[in-house]
């Protein structure tokens, strides 16, 4: 196995049996998890490239 190293994304299955993705911060910290499962992992995997392509995105907020 190889060794993990952080920040990085790791893709798991569910009781269910559907895959989901966690992002693991540099300190080795879950922030954040796919909002769905998936029946394919390659549709997980898909979601984790939407989301490393949104990184120069712009950010919005309210006050």
């Amino acid at each position: 196995m190889a060794t993990v190293t952080y920040p990085c994304y790791w893709q798991k299955k569910d009781n269910s049996g559907y895959w989901y993705w966690i992002y693991y911060a540099s300190n080795g910290k879950a922030i954040s998890r796919s909002s769905e499962s998936y029946v394919r992992r390659a549709d997980c995997a898909h979601s984790i490239d939407l989301m490393k392509g949104s990184s120069k995105d712009q950010v919005f907020y309210t006050e």
